[in-house]
This record gives structure tokens, C-alpha cells and sequence, in this order.
């Protein structure tokens, strides 16, 4: 009997423990939603804190309760059934009142959290972007006050100047998709053929990592995102730099990338390079000043990025991108890869 009392001890003990030490975390992880930056994000938070501690408050009540009559009621030898008592109107008047009172003091901040977030900033600087299985087209439609005086498209990265708030238009090409950068804003699905919006402002610069939360195929775990913040100025001379046609590519590059079975003005744009203007891939006018790729799973450098070309569904499940392994050369490759990393 004491080995097992020792044993369920050592268990209850474990099972504290790691429900503890779960909770343990550094403050700068890149997609914590505890560390919010920014007025849209701190309004997420404000509601989330008083929620959350009525919530372990109700929580520790209740299971509080559960034990102690669980123990203190519990059949012993020789105990007959108790006697049965029809409920207690005293009792379930107040187990009814209570819960209601709460429900509707967290309601009232709730709505109001709900029309804050949902009401755009009139001088909101404004961002489409749409969801592709399993990527992020991001479109900057042209806007004089922002230095945006032609259509900007690039793809996983988005990038914003600091202070400023900026309006999310979200839509999907496919599938139902959501949106998230949790430091910086909650969550919105896009849909297909309906557009969503949110609201997102980034006081600093720095980096904000996101993803897809909403389940939408095979690859949905490799769908990431990141929004760059930049200074006002920062931000204008990345704006300049994407308003450069690309550079064209070599005869030969060329020759290769409008090889039958190849093809890549068939699913890729390249602003500036005639017959390149296909939309099932991401834009590549700018792909070398990307951080990443694939929807932002992959780290921009020569050996994945050959590794992509050779074998794309090999190391993206699902991907559009078919396998060139037996149509394209490592030298042919080479080539390729030496052209992207051109494209600034």
C-alpha cells in the first residue's frame, strides 16, 4: 500500500510539474501573443488579462470544490447510500445568477474590443493580401501619400513603416485561410471571393513573425509570414528599390526558363522581363532582397534554393512547383539560382 501511495504521489507530483514548467517561456519568443507590440495588439491584451484571471478564479473554485467533497463525502466501509434531496433553489438560483453577472461583465468589454478592432484608422495606409496554398501574395496598391505611385507585389514578407497604422485587406485565392502575426494583431480568416480586414501597427522596428492558423491542406504548417518594421525613411527606400523593373536574364537563363516543360513565365511575373506575368507562383521581380521563401519556410541561400528547383514537392508536400529533376541540369540550375540571387 505505501509503494502505491508513493507511486501515486510521484505522479501527481510529475504531472504538477510539467503542467508548471509548460508555462515557462522567454519573453522575446517570435510569435508570442503575451508580448504584444502596438495599439491593436494591446487592445487584444487588455481584454485577454481580466478575462483570463475571472477564468483561473472560476477555475480554481470550482476544482477546488470538486476535491474537497470528493474527499470529504467519498464512500467509506460501512456507510450506507446517502439520503437522495431534490435541488436546493437557493443554491441553484445563486450557481445560475453568478455565472450570468460574470458573462455579462466580460461582455461589455468584449463588444467594445470587437468595434475597436474593427474600425480602420482613416489615415490607415492600406495592404492586400491574398492566401495561396501555401503562400502570401502581398499587394500594395498605389498610394501617392505613402511613395507607392505603382502597384507593388511581392510575396510572404511585408513590409511597413513604424507609427503608422496599417489596414489588412485579406481574401483568398483557394481555400480558408487565417491570418496571424501574434505581437501585432489577432487573428482573420480570408476567404475565397470575400474580403476581411484587420487592423495592425508596429511602433518599433524589428521583425514579426506569422502564420497560417486556420487548417488548409498539406502544407498548411509550412504557410509563415514575417512583417518587416521599418523607420518612415527605411520604409520609402525599400519602397523605391521594389519600383525597379528586374533585371532581364541571360539569353541562356532565359532559354531555360521558357524550356518546354519548364516554363516559368507560365506561373511566375518578373516586372520588366516580356512574357513573364504569370500569377500561380509568387512575383519574383525582387526574390533576392527576401529574407526566405516558399511561404517564408526556407532560408534564402544558394543550396536551397537549388535544392527547391531541383525537387520542390520533395521539400514542400503539395507545392505547385513541379519536380525538374529530370528536365533541368545542375548546370542549369546553377544557372538559375545565379540569376535569382541577381534579382534585387
Amino acid at each position: 500500500m505505501r509503494v502505491r501511495g508513493k507511486a501515486r504521489l510521484y505522479a501527481v507530483g510529475t504531472a504538477v510539474a510539467a503542467f508548471a514548467l509548460s508555462a515557462c517561456a522567454r519573453a522575446n519568443l517570435p510569435q508570442n501573443t503575451l508580448a504584444p507590440q502596438g495599439p491593436e495588439a494591446e487592445k487584444i491584451d487588455r481584454l485577454f488579462q481580466p478575462v483570463f484571471w475571472i477564468a483561473v478564479g472560476v477555475f480554481v473554485l470550482v476544482e477546488g470544490a470538486l476535491v474537497y467533497f470528493s474527499l470529504r463525502y467519498r464512500h467509506r466501509p460501512g456507510r450506507g447510500v446517502p439520503v437522495q434531496v431534490h435541488g436546493n433553489k437557493r443554491l441553484e438560483i445563486t450557481w445560475t445568477v453568478i455565472p450570468a453577472v460574470l458573462l455579462a461583465a466580460i461582455a461589455v468589454p468584449t463588444i467594445g474590443t470587437i468595434f475597436g478592432l474593427a474600425r480602420v484608422p482613416p489615415d490607415a495606409m492600406r495592404i492586400q493580401v491574398t492566401g495561396h496554398q501555401w503562400w502570401w501574395e502581398v499587394h500594395y496598391p498605389p498610394q501617392a501619400s505613402r511613395g507607392v505611385t505603382k502597384d507593388v507585389v511581392t510575396a510572404n514578407e511585408i513590409h511597413i513603416p513604424t507609427g503608422i497604422p496599417i489596414e489588412i485587406q485579406l481574401t483568398s485565392k483557394d481555400v480558408i485561410h487565417s491570418f496571424w502575426i501574434p505581437r501585432l494583431a489577432g487573428k482573420q480568416d480570408l476567404e475565397p471571393n470575400h474580403r476581411t480586414h484587420l487592423t495592425l501597427e508596429a511602433p518599433n522596428p524589428g521583425t514579426y513573425f506569422g502564420q497560417c492558423a486556420e487548417f488548409c491542406g498539406l502544407s498548411h504548417a509550412n504557410m509563415r509570414m514575417r512583417v518587416i518594421a521599418q523607420t518612415p525613411a527605411d520604409f520609402q527606400g525599400w519602397v523605391q528599390q521594389q519600383l525597379q523593373p528586374a533585371q532581364p536574364p541571360p539569353p541562356d537563363v532565359l532559354a531555360i526558363m521558357q524550356r518546354a516543360g519548364v516554363s516559368c513565365n507560365g506561373c511566375h511575373t518578373i516586372d520588366g522581363v516580356e512574357g513573364f506575368a504569370g500569377t500561380v507562383g509568387p512575383n519574383l521581380t525582387h526574390f533576392a532582397a527576401r529574407s526566405a521563401f516558399a511561404g517564408d519556410t526556407f532560408v534564402r541561400n544558394d543550396d536551397n534554393l537549388a535544392k527547391w528547383l531541383h525537387d520542390a514537392p520533395g521539400m514542400k508536400p503539395g507545392a505547385d512547383m513541379p519536380n525538374f529533376s529530370q528536365q533541368l541540369s545542375a548546370a542549369d540550375v546553377d544557372a538559375l539560382v545565379a540569376y535569382l540571387d541577381g534579382l534585387k
